[in-house]
């Protein structure tokens, strides 16, 4: 049987045919002829004896039938707002009309919101995304422009709007304010009645004018605001009279680099300024090297089930110090394509040193050798990248209290064989290099504060990959609190970090302590302070990423809310284009579809809402869900653990969220992806052929389990009658 309609769509289909009966009843008791000038004028003087009789009953019945011809888009309207004026005069009549239109508008405003705004945004989601953005932005000053120019059709500005995130109450009184205008003209010609030939003279060419001059007059309004605002922010400094470059970039990482890249790229000047090693903390102390180690891993836990393969499993020799050579040879490996020597190549000019924001124009650059450099530059964006969060427990000044930024080099100056690491945290960062370090062989205890890792992911996913952890040994320290560290005095002596669960306090020893408890933007000096830029756990940005100082930008963590190397890459060219072409045309970030993994094994993907997240705003939602068991080639690889989840809108493929516990989750992930991004849904995704056999087909088994469960199955008897008549000939 088909699902029963929801309350809501009982509630649509009821106000439909209540409009509907409305309408027909409208038309077929003819009351559309008397709502023309020519019926007006001959009726005049008996509705202003009716008038005189009954002044109140005649102004209510007056306001009601305005409000339904407005509220219905019915013809008439105009006739209406003259007969105001020649029934109430100038003032009163221009009292009931402005109620009148604006309660009306209101009322279509609501009703084209409840039938309409849902289908057309599924339909239409991203062409709709950057209208619902200005919208979001400056809808007050659209509707506005559009009710003070009456050109524009009154039912289509009621529809369009009833489309866009805008407010009921804003809709209101800017419709109440911004038509007044023009139902003074219309009513003030009312009180003409006798001499008016038609509706469409009313609007002379230069009354249009005025009324168009007048619709500009809120973004002019905004537009000079907005100058004497900017004049305030810089008078203070002295803007220089040319500028030594056309951007000047702070911070060689992933947003650093694409900024500089795409600057470049379209013949500006553009100087890179990095205090570190070029191609930050993702090259060389981030994705890269825990990527390669994270191989190396995998491969040893492999031999070490290699048994699922039909071969005999083994216990990997570990040599540490050789499984860190490949990791460094592998970021030398990649290092060329962010060195220093590519981007001087591609026109950039690198400049080593620490660079410090003097005022919003100038640069100060000190090099490691302590001589310093300014230039000036019209746009400067900010790409200072994050730092690992290291807290300050009792004890810790004593211990190796190792982040991932320096775990690399301690591990390869370790004399030990195999050192035992306690690794805090239970984010992706903590769960991906605890696992890794377990699967290599070393004994690694996990310690989490909470009672779940991956605390953005659901409940299902947390548990599939604590399960994970656990087979590859760590052990896991759930609902912990660390109290702080002892150390043995005696030199290499071992590390005791002192925990509390529940009531109990325990102690557990280690060789160093691995601290992942997230990371933080890198914020001081950069000379934020002194030009007075609000910063956060980040600097405050607008949606073109522009700072309290329209010229200067910010990019990657240090302008969040992500912190991803693909993100970072993402807002860099928001953060380049705007700040070499905003006075032509910006553009804000588009945030809506940012994909996300964590490369544990199995490793998990996830774009859009998660269960939680869904359940949390208040979002409905249909979960399907498709096991990795089920599918050929996971099976032949041994690889059946996880799934492939799809959050959708009940009754429609649209996708809302994905999430994907499986080996290479992250490149099956990207298929959703790139569904969300251009609003294709599942039926887009079961209607394109995958190669067999693939572990991307889990993705169109998902979507063909989503059609599946809307088989129309009233149907099925019928179909079977059909087949059975078709073999009797």
């Amino acid at each position: 049987m088909d699902p029963p309609l929801s309350p809501s769509r009982w509630r649509q289909l009821l106000l439909l045919a209540a409009i509907a009966l409305v309408v027909v009843l409208f038309f077929a008791l003819g009351l559309h002829r008397q709502l023309t000038l020519e019926a007006l004028q001959a009726a005049h003087g008996a509705l202003l004896e009716q008038r005189r009789q009954a002044p109140l009953l005649v102004a209510g019945a007056y306001l009601l039938l305005y409000v339904l011809v407005a509220a219905l888009s019915l013809p008439g309207a105009a006739v209406l707002t003259l007969a105001g004026g020649a029934l109430f005069g100038v003032g009163l009549g221009t009292l009931l009309v402005s109620f009148a239109s604006s309660i009306g508008a209101l009322l279509a405003f609501l009703v084209a919101r409840t039938l309409l705004r849902e289908p057309v945004r599924r339909r239409f989601a991203r062409q709709l995304a950057p209208i619902e953005a200005g919208v979001a932005r400056d809808g007050v000053l659209y509707l506005l422009s559009l009710r003070l120019a009456p050109v524009f059709p009154f039912v289509l500005v009621n529809l369009l709007m009833a489309l866009t995130p805008i407010r009921a109450a804003s809709f209101y009184l800017t419709s109440q304010i911004g038509m007044l205008p023009g139902t003074f003209v219309y009513v003030n010609a009312g009180t003409q009645l006798a001499q008016l030939r038609g509706i469409g003279g009313i609007l002379s060419p230069p009354l249009l004018g005025s009324l168009l001059l007048l619709a500009l007059f809120p973004w002019l309004a905004k537009a000079a605001l907005g100058r004497w605002q900017t004049w305030r922010l810089y008078r203070r400094w002295t803007r220089p009279r040319r500028f030594d470059r056309n951007l000047i970039v702070i911070g060689a990482g992933a947003a650093g680099l694409v900024t500089a890249y795409i600057a470049a790229t379209v013949k500006a000047r553009v100087t890179l300024v990095e205090r570190g090693a070029m191609g930050g903390d993702c090259l060389n102390t981030g994705c890269v090297p825990s990527k390669a180690l994270i191989s190396s891993a995998r491969l040893a836990a492999r031999l070490r089930r290699a048994d699922r393969y039909g071969l005999e499993p083994m216990e990997p020799r570990l040599n540490l110090r050789r499984v860190l050579e490949r990791v460094a040879a592998k970021v030398a490996a990649v290092a060329p394509h962010d060195s220093v020597a590519r981007y001087e190549g591609l026109g950039v000019e690198v400049l080593r040193g620490q660079a410090r924001l003097l005022d919003p124009w100038t640069v100060a650059i000190r090099s490691d050798a302590g001589s310093e450099q300014r230039l000036t530059a019209r746009a400067i964006v900010l790409a200072t990248g994050a730092e690992p969060v290291r807290p300050d427990w009792p004890g810790s000044e004593a211990v190796p209290l190792l982040t991932s930024e320096t775990v690399w080099g301690w591990l390869a100056q370790c004399p030990l064989e195999r050192p035992r690491l306690a690794v805090l945290g239970g984010g992706p960062i903590a769960c991906e290099l605890a696992q890794a370090l377990a699967q290599l062989g070393l004994p690694i205890t996990q310690i989490q504060r909470s009672d779940r890792l991956l605390r953005k992911e659901d409940a299902d996913v947390a548990a599939e990959v604590r399960q994970a952890l656990e087979e590859d040994g760590v052990t896991l320290h759930m609902d912990t609190e660390v109290l702080g560290f002892e150390r043995d005095p005696a030199p290499g002596g071992a590390v005791t970090v002192l925990v509390r669960q529940g009531e109990r306090q325990g102690r557990i020893a280690c060789d160093a302590v691995l601290c992942a408890l997230g990371r933080r933007a890198r914020l001081q000096g950069y000379g934020l302070e002194e030009l007075g830029i609000p910063t956060g756990a980040t600097i405050n940005t607008n949606a073109f990423l522009q700072t309290l100082y329209p010229n200067i930008y910010a990019a990657g963590d240090v302008a969040g809310p992500f912190q991803f190397t693909h993100t970072a890459a993402h807002q860099a060219w928001y953060a380049a284009v705007n700040a070499l072409f905003g006075q032509l045309r910006s553009f804000q970030v588009d945030n809506r579809v940012i994909p996300r993994t964590t490369f544990t094994d199995p490793e998990v993907a996830t774009v859009g809402f998660t269960e939680a997240e869904a359940a949390a705003r208040g979002v409905a939602v249909e979960v399907t869900r498709f096991p990795l068991h089920e599918l050929d080639r996971a099976i032949v690889e041994s690889a059946e653990r996880g799934f492939v989840k799809v959050l959708t809108p009940p009754g429609s493929d649209r996708i809302l969220g994905v999430t994907i516990v499986a080996e290479h989750a992250g490149e099956l992930l990207a298929e959703f992806v790139l569904a969300m991004k251009w609003g294709l849904g599942l039926g887009r995704i079961f209607g394109t052929i995958h190669a067999y056999p693939t572990l991307a087909e889990a993705n169109k088994y998902t979507a063909a389990a989503w059609k599946k469960q809307r088989v129309p199955q009233h149907l099925l008897p019928w179909l079977r009658r059909y087949h059975t008549w078709r073999r009797r000939g």
